[in-house]
Parts: C-alpha cells; structure tokens; sequence
C-alpha cells in the first residue's frame, strides 16, 4: 500500500489483500512475488495465510487478507488514481467473495478516487459480479471502477472475451509483460497498456510487437499507453516508442 508509486499509469496502489499463484508465462517474473518473498517477507510472515497450510504458512506470497487497510481509499482526501491489490489478484480463489464484497463496496461508497482492478481471472470477475450486483446497488459497475486484465501473448488471449463479460464502464488491457505479437479484439476495450519485462532475467520485447498493438489502438479509436521498454530495471530500456511518449487515458478520466 502506498501513498506514491513508481508505476507510471496510476498514482498510489492500495493492497487490501496480498499473495497470489502463477497462472501464466506473464507470471514467470513476478515482481510483487520477489518484493515479497525479499524485502516483505518478514511483514507478511508474521500474518496468518488465508488458506493455511504448512506450505502457505512459509510462503510470504501465500494469499493474505489485511482488512484494516480497507479504510485507506476514506483516508485519502484527494483524489487519486488507485492500482488495487498491485500485490496480489482480487479475484483469486483463495480470496473469500465476501471479502471481494467489501473491497467494492469500499470503491462504490468512495468514489471520489478511481479504482485500476487489474486481474488474470477475469471469469471470476464476471461470476462474482453476476453474484454480487444486486447486493451492490449496481447493475453495471460505475465509470470510477476500471476493470482489466493481462493479456502478454496470443495464447492468454481469451481473457478479453471473459472480461466483455464484466458489464463495465471501463475496460482495459494490461499487455505486460508484453512476451510476443498480438491480434486483439478491442470491442468494448477502452484502455490498453503495454510495457516490456523488467528484472533479472527479463524477456525481450521486439520493436514490432508494440508497434502492432498501437496501430490496432488507433483504428479502433482505443488510448494506448507505452509503459516501457523493459531490461534489468523498469527504467533501463526507456519509455519512448518511435521517439515519442504515448500515455493516452480513457476519456472518463476528467470525469470519474
């Protein structure tokens, strides 16, 4: 949870829950699994797992729930774009849906902020929503709460269809790490990020492979922002494509 961050496309993370497992290549270099299980490892330790298990108990990235921080987004006067769970997936199963339950209704009764819910389980975002709408007040989630999952090659493509099924006002792809050429579907996406893979043993992104997915952006009228190139650090490569910065924001945004 913070009150700044380094990731460019949001301005604070705020992480009701931590912890999650690998489901995909995308997943191979888990920076928030390293921060854990280096500089957070004793912090999260000394929590209980939420599933316990001896293995869980010894695992620092083991899904953990942390509600007195769920009344942060209140705390913060001004507001601000918030990536939510930038330590964990909302929707991974080890997560009770009633505690997915509250940290929406925390984002719907707060709503001066917007929320980046960012998910590679976007089927269970649809299920739950289905589930939970009605207790929510909401038949579609409102315009402040964007959703979006990662897609960083062809073959985890599928997960945009999964979140069309999530009747919100903001959608978004999050193509990073960003692992070889992609055709999208950008029907019904509103967002679309992209950024090469950071850390030690990093995989390089191929100058075409941006370039295709922003000239997609622009036939279909959909803000593309290039997050960076990637290397031994987030900053190594630099964030400049064809010479020029493209952070473009979904519309919605002057008027959360």
């Amino acid at each position: 949870m913070g009150e700044q961050t380094a990731i460019e496309w949001t301005d604070a993370t705020w992480n009701p829950v931590t912890g999650c497992t690998k489901v995909s290549a995308g997943c191979d270099n888990c920076y928030a699994a390293a921060f854990a299980r280096r500089r957070l490892r004793h912090t999260y330790l000394a929590r209980r797992p939420e599933v316990e298990t001896g293995e869980n108990a010894q695992d620092p990235f083991a899904v953990r729930l942390w509600p007195e921080r769920l009344g942060q987004p209140e705390r913060w006067a001004q507001p601000r774009m918030i990536f939510v769970n930038s330590m964990s997936d909302l929707f991974h199963k080890d997560i009770p849906v009633e505690y997915v339950r509250r940290i929406f209704e925390v984002m719907l009764a707060c709503d001066r902020h917007i929320y980046q819910v960012l998910t590679k389980r976007p089927a269970r975002a649809a299920a739950f929503w289905v589930s939970h709408c009605d207790a929510l007040g909401h038949t579609e989630i409102p315009a402040h709460i964007w959703m979006g999952t990662s897609i960083e090659s062809q073959r985890v493509a599928y997960r945009r269809s999964h979140l069309a099924r999530v009747p919100a006002a903001v959608r978004f792809l999050s193509c990073e790490p960003l692992l070889g050429p992609l055709k999208l579907d950008l029907e019904g996406i509103h967002w679309v990020i992209v950024g090469g893979e950071s850390g030690p043993g990093h995989r390089p992104m191929a100058l075409s492979w941006p370039r295709t997915i922003r000239e997609q952006c622009q036939r279909n009228s959909v803000p593309f922002f290039f997050k960076q190139w990637g290397g031994h650090t987030p900053k190594a490569g630099g964030r400049l494509l064809d010479g020029r910065e493209w952070s473009g924001f979904p519309m919605v945004l002057s008027s959360p």
